[in-house]
Order: C-alpha cells, then sequence, then structure tokens
C-alpha cells in the first residue's frame, strides 16, 4: 500500500471516530448538539471529539461504586496519559481525541483539570464560598471553555480568560438549576457560607431537601454570580472568528437564560427542574447569529484567580509550540449563518425536558 493509500485509511479511520463521537453527543446531549451545529466544521468535528471524551469519562465515575471510584479516576488518568503519548486505547473516543489535542496543541493540564473536578465530586468535596465553587467551576466547566477557545484559534490570555468565564457561568447556571436534583444524590454545591448567612443549616437542609424563600436568596446570589461572568464574556465574542460567534453566542444565551427560568418560576429549583421554553430558545438563537460584533467599552478584566493556571497552561503550550490554528481558514462564511440557524431551530423544537448528562456544564 503506498503513502497516498495509507493517508486515506488514516483519514477514513479519523472520520469514522468523529462521527462516532458525533453520535454519542446526539444521543447524551441535544442541547450542545444542537448549539454545535452553529459552529463551523473546523471547530464543531474536534469539539465533538473533546464532548465524546468528557462524556465517557463522566459516565465511567458515574458508574463505579463509590470503593471504586478512585481506581475508575486512576483509569481515567492512565488513558489520558496513552493519548498524550500518541498510543490510545482501542475506543473512538480516545482515537479522536488524540487527532485533536495533537493537531491543536491541547495542553494535558487542561484535560486533568477536568478529571480533577470529578474527583472532587467522588470525594463529596464541600464548597463553603463562592471561590470554592468558582475553583470546582474552573475544573468541570472552565477547562472546558478554555480547550474551546483553543480549538477556535484563540491565542491570547484574554481570550482565553473569557472562555473560562464562559465555562464558570455556565456550570453556576446548572447548579443554580439543579439544586434540589444534586440534593436528592447527595450533593450540595450551593455555597455553604452563603446558606448559613441566610438562616440554614447546609447539612440539615441536605437531609431534607426542601424550598424556602431563604434559600431562594441564596439561588439568587448565585444567579447574580454568573450574570457578572456572562458580561464578562463579550470582550471575548469579540476576538473571534465570525463564522465561530454564533455558536458561542448561543451557548451563553442558553445557558444564561437557564437562569433567567429558575428566576421567573420563583427560584425554586427544589420541587421543579426549568427548561426553557422552545419558542424562547429560538428567539435566542437568532440572537446569537445577529450580536456578531458585540460593543465593547469597559477594559478586559484579569481572569478569575481559580481559573488563572488554566490560561496559563494553555498559553505556555501556545509559547512552546508556536501554535497557530487553521479554524479561521475551515470556517464558514459569516453570512451563511442564517442556514445554520435554520437547521438548529427545528432541533431545539423537538428539546426533551432534559439532558441526559447534568453535571458536565459546557457540554450538557
Amino acid at each position: 500500500m503506498n503513502s497516498s493509500n495509507h493517508a486515506t485509511v488514516a483519514d477514513l479511520g479519523n472520520a469514522q471516530d468523529i462521527a462516532a463521537c458525533r453520535a454519542l453527543l446526539r444521543q447524551g446531549s441535544l442541547t450542545f448538539f444542537a448549539a454545535s451545529l452553529l459552529l463551523p466544521s473546523g471547530v464543531r468535528e474536534p469539539a465533538s471529539a473533546l464532548y465524546a471524551f468528557c462524556r465517557l469519562a463522566d459516565d465511567v465515575v458515574d458508574s463505579a461504586d463509590p470503593a471504586g471510584s478512585s481506581d475508575a479516576i486512576a483509569g481515567l488518568k492512565a488513558r489520558l496519559f496513552a493519548v498524550y503519548q500518541g498510543r490510545p486505547l482501542a475506543i473512538t473516543a480516545d482515537r479522536a481525541l488524540a487527532q485533536t489535542v495533537a493537531k491543536h496543541q491541547i495542553p494535558m493540564a487542561l484535560l486533568e483539570a477536568l478529571l480533577e473536578g470529578f474527583e472532587w465530586d467522588t470525594h463529596g468535596r464541600r464548597y463553603d464560598t463562592l471561590d470554592d465553587l468558582h475553583a470546582y467551576a474552573a475544573r468541570v466547566a472552565g477547562s472546558v471553555g478554555a480547550m474551546m477557545a483553543l480549538l477556535m484559534g484563540v491565542r491570547s490570555s484574554e481570550g482565553l480568560a473569557r472562555a473560562c468565564d464562559l465555562g464558570v457561568a455556565m456550570q453556576l447556571s446548572n447548579i443554580a438549576r439543579d439544586v434540589g436534583e444534586d440534593a436528592r444524590m447527595g450533593r450540595l454545591y450551593l455555597p455553604r457560607q452563603w446558606m448559613r448567612e441566610a438562616g440554614l443549616n447546609p447539612d440539615a437542609w441536605l437531609a431534607r431537601p426542601v424550598f424556602s424563600h431563604a434559600l431562594g436568596s441564596v439561588v439568587a446570589r448565585l444567579l447574580a454570580a454568573a450574570d457578572v461572568l456572562y458580561q464578562r464574556v463579550d470582550t471575548g465574542v469579540a476576538h473571534l472568528p465570525l463564522g465561530c460567534r454564533p455558536g458561542i453566542n448561543a451557548a451563553r444565551f442558553l445557558y444564561a437564560d437557564i437562569g433567567h427560568e429558575v428566576a421567573r418560576r420563583g427560584l425554586d429549583s427544589v420541587s421543579q427542574r426549568a427548561v426553557v421554553p422552545g419558542l424562547r430558545k429560538c428567539w435566542l438563537l437568532a440572537r446569537s447569529a445577529v450580536e456578531l460584533a458585540p460593543s465593547v467599552t469597559t477594559p478586559a478584566p484579569d481572569a478569575l484567580p481559580e481559573t488563572q493556571y488554566l490560561v496559563d497552561a494553555a498559553m505556555h503550550a501556545v509559547g512552546r509550540t508556536g501554535a497557530t490554528s487553521d479554524t479561521t481558514a475551515s470556517a464558514l462564511p459569516w453570512w451563511d449563518v442564517p442556514g445554520r440557524v435554520e437547521w438548529v431551530v427545528g432541533l431545539f423544537e423537538r428539546l426533551g425536558q432534559r439532558d441526559h448528562l447534568g453535571r458536565l456544564t459546557p457540554l450538557s
């Protein structure tokens, strides 16, 4: 077989792996699948590879019994090491991830951060302050934001910081929406200090989770913290390639509105789960295709202290390799956005009441 045939077989294998990752995405998270259709193929395909590995890793951790959770995490770390050695296991997601991290210079530290967040879940880590919660969200969501930024060709510390902001904000939105669901699984992500300030005993409440005005005040504080971060994202969107902006806008508008829907329902996310109505999703998607050049009048803030190490890791990889990205060249023209929106609107109308993946925010 000549070298051109070798290349053809390799390309075919990679395409098949990506197709399998896309199929997993459709089954596991219609919301992310829909938003990803607004991304150019040069971003959508590697993003699907990242999602697939993250999703399967999440499943491995969730399916392990408590006594075996440490072994599950160790196994995932070994798989990740093999990916970065260029010797992935014979698993579709691992092979696709190996191609993605090599092509886009994704540092292993970002995926290690994600696995560390999963490990914190298995240990039942407690979050007393908003800073503590930011540290958790940085790992399970800010890391994904940084990886997505690299896929889009972002190579500035400012752009990476804003990507981390978006990931953390989306995680806070999900936490606000899933307070009751998490509590019924024995998990509490609301800052315990805030609960005590509202007159609630966190452990007693977790043993008997019920909604009250006091709890609602804590949820409102969390949503306000998320909104601060969503507002910071404008400076990042303004520096993205035009073809990438609709997809990122879709993610931030849709997830921010999850929080707004919680507020519209009286901040009760214990006895009910907020779902953004289909027609409103359609409107937000249309908005995501229009607001391609946000007006930025304030200086870009520094990265959150809890995400700075992610920005540093990404910038170190960029500086070491002189990494560049062909994302912009492969992006669909920005004027073709309405066609992509049309695809997504129909899909969002058929979204179920919830996605299967709750903990992995930017990819849920």
